[in-house]
């Protein structure tokens, strides 16, 4: 069960460069099918980033937080308001964004946010702890204001 508090060795990091790409991949995607391109939004960032994280130094993956929150919540204390949310996760030793992309892309539930019309937003979160049990976490949260 995940805890509430993080391990203190916990040290993650980030990779702008790895969040711009998965938004550029699925952007692509969106171009492709007929549908506008995400604008990325620095608050679902945020949030994204913040899930990533927790879920990386708290030792879980999943869609609720180690404090029991959903999506929509982390999105609210951002401060972004919202009238539609969504939440894809990906986790893995060698997680890059082609494989969080391609992995999304063959499950229905998770192809069906990239390419929801209702979201207009994105935010991408990339969190890297070489000492937990996935090493690499994607969180992408999608919304529509």
């Amino acid at each position: 069960m995940p805890s509430s508090t993080p391990d203190p060795s916990c040290s993650p990091s980030g990779n702008s460069g790895y969040e711009n790409t998965l938004v550029a991949l699925i952007n692509t995607e969106r171009e492709s099918q007929g549908l506008t391109p995400y604008d990325s939004q620095g608050q679902l960032q945020a949030a994204a980033r913040g899930h990533s994280t927790d879920m990386a130094c708290n030792g879980f993956f999943s869609h609720t937080g180690s404090d029991g929150s959903s999506v929509g919540q982390r999105v609210t204390a951002q401060g972004y308001t919202w009238s539609w949310v969504g939440e894809n996760i990906f986790a893995g030793g060698s997680a890059t964004p082609q494989s969080a992309f391609d992995w999304w892309m063959n499950s229905d539930l998770h192809r069906a946010n990239l390419l929801h019309a209702n979201f207009t937003e994105i935010g991408i979160g990339y969190i890297d702890e070489p000492n937990s049990q996935y090493q690499g976490y994607f969180t992408a949260v999608f919304a529509r204001p």
